[in-house]
C-alpha cells in the first residue's frame, strides 16, 4: 500500500465516514494526505487556514472522530494507520 493508492479511493473512505458520523467527517474532509510510511497517515489541514473565515475543526475532531476515521480506511482497504495531524 502506498500514498498514491490511498489517495485513489480516499473519497471511498470520506464516504463511509459521512456514513457514521457527520461531524467526524467534517473534522476530516478538508485533510491533505501527506504521506503514508510503516503505516503512519500524516494529514495536512493547512489549507483550512487558506480562506477568509477560518474552517479549521481541529477543535471537534477527538479520539473517537479519528477511530472512526481508522475504521473507514480499514473497510476500505483492510489496514489500521495510525493518523498523525500536522
Amino acid at each position: 500500500m502506498d500514498l498514491a493508492q490511498i489517495k485513489e479511493r480516499w473519497n471511498n473512505v470520506l464516504d463511509l465516514l459521512l456514513e457514521k458520523d457527520r461531524i467526524a467527517w467534517l473534522a476530516f474532509f478538508d485533510a491533505r494526505l501527506v504521506s503514508f510510511e510503516d503505516n503512519q497517515l500524516t494529514l495536512d489541514f493547512s489549507d483550512s487556514q487558506k480562506f477568509a473565515n477560518s474552517h479549521d475543526f481541529k477543535k471537534t475532531r477527538n479520539p473517537d472522530h479519528t477511530q472512526l476515521l481508522i475504521s473507514a480506511i480499514k473497510t476500505v482497504f483492510g489496514i489500521s494507520p495510525t493518523i498523525i495531524e500536522r
